[in-house]
């Protein structure tokens, strides 16, 4: 099953974004060699600065992709003001389907 992580970031954390992405981008790229991440990148504000991310993450349950999000760098930096996490359907331009 898919899930969406829509996270958004806590106001003013665009530094401690910055400082904490190598380790994020390494995360993902090791959840991207295991065939878990589908999707990922930021959202952006009106000036074109990140404001959050969504992850899209293949898991069993919902509470799987919760322990996914939770071991984030981002999400252990304190980055996040928010963490929403929703089962998801990949219907338009699945590779997989």
């Amino acid at each position: 099953m898919l899930f969406a992580l829509l996270c958004t970031d806590k106001p003013g954390a665009l530094q401690l974004r910055l400082d904490t992405r190598p380790d994020h981008l390494a995360y993902l790229n090791d959840l991207n060699a295991k065939g878990i991440l589908k999707i990922a990148g930021p959202f952006l504000g009106d000036d074109g600065k990140p404001t959050g991310s969504l992850v899209i993450v293949k898991a069993e349950t919902i509470d799987d992709a919760k322990a996914i999000a939770e071991a984030d760098p981002y999400a252990k930096a304190g980055l996040f003001a928010n963490v929403e996490i929703k089962a998801y359907n990949w219907v338009f331009n699945n590779p997989e389907a």
